[in-house]
């Protein structure tokens, strides 16, 4: 966990991290009236940026995270923030794979699952667990590797041989040094609408920047907003955004 920790001040996470705000931000705008207060589930919250994030927007936010050391972090982080603000998120000890055991049926308005996916050998299960504690109407946002694109990391690097491979594998060898899987676009949206809750919207994340160095700074601010805006464009223009290091994916939950 120590070596994913040291790059979440990187430039390739707060990229991440503020595209997907970007994104979920304008889901949520689409669907739900200007003050309304979503109940929201992040499972696998991390070190809980997004969670954070929404609680201080003034939602209610329970965060699922099976690394006691990582609720740690995010119980530090929230010590420090106001009262109402703690007030409005809960942390809870546990596997996402298990919400039924948590959660009722439609419990929440909006379920995020960031860079979990890539963890559990079959995504379906876990999915149907997430699309069940939807309400109707509720917005299911995923943010996973990009299967169709793991070439290009090692590809753009020079490292030949892990690129040819990768046209004819679904695993990877991730940053921290783990064998984890990714997954398709195509294959999710087929799973998506089995659950019930089919793809709505989807988005590329870090096209450009996905070959920044562990712990490499953010520009300059006025250097940094014009990356931004190149990596959203990008992120929602084709054929761009089909070989971003990650896709951000919006299911709605039907009924």
């Amino acid at each position: 966990m120590q070596g994913w920790l040291n790059g979440l001040s990187g430039l390739r996470n707060t990229v991440r991290q503020e595209l997907v705000a970007r994104q979920l931000d304008e889901q949520i705008a689409a669907r739900y009236p200007v003050g309304r207060r979503l109940r929201v589930l992040d499972v696998g919250l991390g070190q809980g940026t997004q969670a954070l994030r929404l609680a201080r927007a003034g939602h209610e936010v329970t965060g699922l995270e099976s690394d006691p050391r990582m609720l740690e972090t995010v119980r530090s982080t929230l010590a420090g923030e106001p009262a109402g603000i703690q007030e409005r998120m809960r942390l809870i000890e546990g596997d996402g794979r298990d919400t039924g055991a948590h959660f009722a049926p439609g419990a929440f308005d909006l379920v995020l699952c960031h860079g979990v996916l890539m963890y559990v050998p079959e995504p379906g299960a876990m999915l149907a667990g997430l699309a069940r504690v939807l309400a109707p109407g509720g917005l299911l946002s995923l943010l996973v590797r990009n299967a169709d694109a793991l070439a290009m990391r090692p590809g753009l690097s020079g490292d030949w041989e892990t690129a040819l491979a990768a046209f004819d594998s679904a695993t990877y060898t991730n940053r921290i040094g783990l064998r984890v899987r990714a997954d398709r676009l195509a294959e999710l949206t087929t799973t998506l609408t089995g659950v019930g809750a089919p793809l709505d919207a989807w988005y590329g994340v870090r096209v450009f920047t996905d070959l920044a160095p562990d712990g490499a700074p953010e520009p300059e601010p006025a250097e940094f907003e014009r990356l931004l805006a190149a990596e959203d464009r990008a992120g929602r223009t084709d054929p761009y955004r089909a070989v971003a290091a990650l896709l951000h994916l919006c299911g709605v939950r039907g009924g």
